[in-house]
């Protein structure tokens, strides 16, 4: 595989460059100085160096003359801006391949690149399927790095794990990383969503039934404790549960046998819990509606996941590889974003975090009509955010102050509940609280 070296200090457009880059086939490193260049090509060997000009410690024509020296077979391709031309046409006397005028045209470089080395045409099929087999990335933030460590940790062992987490943050995911890495990777991994469960039928939904047990009952069922026997079963929502199934729930895992609804016999389980939950439980319990013996049956080990907002040095990440599963999906080609769409990005709050992200980026994979995306192309909630159309209303004080607060942000956002907690400076759940509270329709 080709490789190349970009010696680049604008870190966004570095990243977008090595990431276009690596979806076209080559092995891409990226470092922000001249220092950093060189300690890394004494141990490592480039095909090619992408250099700017103008970098923090010395230029790219320093660089270059190093690169001459000490790694004659590597080549080096200046990019420079209009107003440097003179400068990289010296370049070119002093041994550099070829030089590019920034803003980059992508099929440019490529061409630019290709003449310089030899390189395949196309993106690989191997990318694109590795895009489609790994549909989700760790991250380098602090908070990710500290999230998986947890994970790594907690995984061999035989603890039940509670899994704290936003809405679209990734809990199924980060359950599944456990399993994977688990003594038990090589059972069924089993998941549950504990809000979809109708009442009636979450006794035969865990633990299963027999034929004719009740109305509706024409078939055994097998329970997903059974279903994950010698895996991992998840449970996500699980503040979800009523208390009548919780009681059932702590029963299972205490005696670590079930009975399927309308059967006599008893069955032993060996399954491994991980649960997650959106709700503060330790409140719920504090409110009468969860079991504080399940709480604690459940809970050995606690991961909270951040919210995307949390991550910041993740969100071009996740942004990137969103896209690349829209192209695949879509069969698009786009390479990008422009820059006024990274700055929303990273300024706008996520609400919805990773899964609102993933939704948003394949809307706009859909409508994109250039090669990069453009905020044009973004859905309502996003174009609300580049122009809000006031100020947040006022901070909330008294019941009577709050209710008429809320009225009025529900009605200049058109019933938006995302936009008006913005307006009124909390969130989302926050206000859905407080509306079924006051009873606000």
């Amino acid at each position: 595989m080709p490789s190349i070296l970009i010696v680049e200090d604008d870190i966004t457009f570095s990243f977008m460059l090595q990431t276009w880059l690596s979806k076209k086939g080559f092995q891409v490193c990226a470092f922000s100085s001249v220092a950093e260049a060189k300690r890394d090509m004494a141990d490592h060997a480039y095909q090619l160096v992408l250099s700017d000009l103008r970098l923090p410690d010395q230029d790219g024509i320093d660089l270059l003359k190093w690169v001459k020296e000490e790694h004659p077979d590597t080549a080096l391709i200046m990019m420079t801006s209009y107003a440097d031309i003179q400068t990289a046409v010296q370049a070119i006397k002093l041994g550099a391949a070829d030089y590019i005028s920034k803003p980059l045209n992508p099929e440019e470089l490529l061409k630019k690149i290709q003449e310089t080395i030899q390189v395949p045409d196309e993106e690989p099929a191997e990318t694109r399927e590795e895009a489609l087999q790994n549909p989700y990335i760790e991250g380098i933030s602090p908070a990710a790095v500290s999230l998986f460590e947890h994970v790594r940790l907690v995984a061999p062992t035989e603890m039940s794990v509670l899994i704290n987490g936003s809405s679209g943050t990734g809990k199924e995911y980060v359950a599944r990383r456990i399993h994977e890495q688990s003594n038990r990777a090589k059972g069924p991994f089993v998941a549950v969503d504990c809000g979809a469960i109708p009442k009636d039928l979450a006794a035969s939904e865990f633990f299963g039934h027999v034929k004719g047990s009740f109305t509706g009952a024409i078939d055994n069922k097998t329970g997903a404790f059974v279903a994950a026997q010698g895996g991992t079963l998840f449970l996500d929502e699980i503040g979800n549960l009523t208390y009548e199934v919780q009681v059932q729930l702590l029963r299972a895992l205490q005696e670590r046998k079930i009975r399927p609804v309308g059967s006599n016999q008893e069955i032993a389980i060996n399954v491994r819990l991980v649960s997650a939950t959106n709700e503060n439980l330790r409140q719920a319990i504090e409110k009468g509606d969860f079991r504080e013996d399940l709480y604690h049956r459940i809970n050995e080990f606690t991961i909270r996941i951040p919210d995307l907002r949390e991550r910041q040095e993740d969100l071009l990440l996740f942004a990137n590889h969103f896209l690349d599963l829209a192209n695949i999906e879509l069969k698009k080609n786009l390479i990008g974003f422009d820059d006024e769409t990274i700055r929303l990005f990273q300024s706008y709050s996520w609400p919805g975090n990773l899964r609102q992200m993933k939704n948003v980026i394949r809307y706009a994979t859909l409508l994109a009509k250039g090669r990069y995306i453009t905020c044009a192309e973004l859905p309502d909630e996003l174009q609300e955010s580049r122009h809000p159309k006031t100020q947040p209303v006022s901070q909330l004080k008294d019941e009577n102050h709050e209710i008429d607060l809320i009225r009025k942000a529900l009605a200049e956002c058109n019933h938006n509940k995302t936009r008006a907690a913005q307006l009124l400076g909390i969130d989302r759940k926050t206000l859905y609280n407080k509306l079924k509270l006051y009873h606000i329709e």
